[in-house]
């Protein structure tokens, strides 16, 4: 199998051919890109992937020690700074305001996972947008690639999860932002 080849899941062919800010950042990296649609405008969209600085927003019994990822925007979890925590084993390495953020493992992540990378993006989709991730997984031997693979199939649960959990708050949000008034 070609480490560059993307793994994929819900992007389009195009979105997993892009290059990502995640792409470099570990050397021989398996690539995974995973996509949603989502009925909400990219800026609302873009405030709810900065929420990942806050909750990991998939199986929280299993990724937030079985406290419930918020439903509400925390104020301020849109405001970055380099090297800050993100889904408790990044640490964020770039940002383009936004649009994107890039993270490394943590050493609490590598240990767990290895060298990872990764990228969310909101991309304006007309009125909605789409959410796009690549993950970057570290593959420089026999071990590391089965754990590459392993990741691959677990992150693919997870994450979509994750994705679908977010879909779902920000077209929420989007409605309520569109529906009418009421005295």
């Amino acid at each position: 199998m070609d480490k560059r080849l993307p793994m994929v899941w819900g992007a389009t062919p195009d979105e997993a051919a892009r290059d990502y800010p995640a792409d470099d950042l570990v050397a021989g990296a398996l690539l995974l890109t995973r996509a949603i649609s989502v009925a909400a405008p990219a800026a609302l969209t873009w405030r709810w992937l900065c929420q990942i600085a806050v909750a990991p927003y998939s199986y929280d019994w299993v990724d937030n020690r079985g406290r419930r990822s918020p439903d509400t925007l925390t104020p301020g979890a849109d405001r970055f700074e380099l090297g800050q925590a993100m889904a408790g084993v990044f640490l964020l390495t770039s940002y383009d305001d936004g649009h994107h953020w890039t993270a490394l493992t943590s050493p609490r992540g590598q240990r767990l996972f290895g060298p990872v990378a990764i990228t969310y993006a909101a991309e304006p989709d007309g009125s909605a947008s789409r959410i796009v991730c690549r993950l970057a997984v570290g593959v420089d031997g026999p071990l590391s690639r089965l754990r590459a693979q392993v990741l691959a199939w677990g992150d693919l649960v997870m994450m979509r999860r994750q994705l679908l959990n977010l879909k779902a708050l920000a077209e929420r949000d989007a409605g309520a932002h569109a529906a009418p008034h009421s005295l």
